[in-house]
């Protein structure tokens, strides 16, 4: 009986073995994981909800400070920013230098984990 199974399965391992090694899930995963330990005090993704940031759902390709129903710096507001991976990439890395008078003081010193995040946001 074990032969059968072995058999009947066979072709099953030898083409999980052939698959890509990072599926699509499995790529954003570094990035999710830092975005629950690093954002996900302050911003929410899963829903519109705004918390102590705005949320960040859709937020590559939007205009800096334009979420409905957050109050945001005048700073930010007046910024004429766009999230983009760029922007995204220099207001992590030092949110106060890139715009001064923001209310982000969290930077993310480590570029891969930026890199990570900000791949994540994107794939949002």
């Amino acid at each position: 009986m074990k032969t059968l199974a072995l058999a009947l399965l066979a072709p099953l391992i030898v083409a999980g073995a052939s698959a890509p090694a990072h599926s699509q899930g499995t790529d954003a995963a570094p990035g999710a994981r830092l975005f629950q330990q690093r954002c996900g005090t302050c911003h929410q993704l899963a829903t519109t909800r705004n918390g102590v940031g705005p949320h960040l759902q859709g937020v590559v390709g939007r205009p800096a400070g334009s979420v409905e129903g957050f109050k945001y710096s005048p700073a930010l507001k007046a910024s004429g920013v766009t999230w983009t991976p760029e922007t995204l990439e220099t207001f992590l890395a030092n949110p106060g230098t890139m715009v001064r008078g923001t209310r982000m003081t969290q930077r993310f010193n480590n570029a891969d984990e930026r890199r990570a995040i900000i791949e994540f946001l994107g794939s949002r």
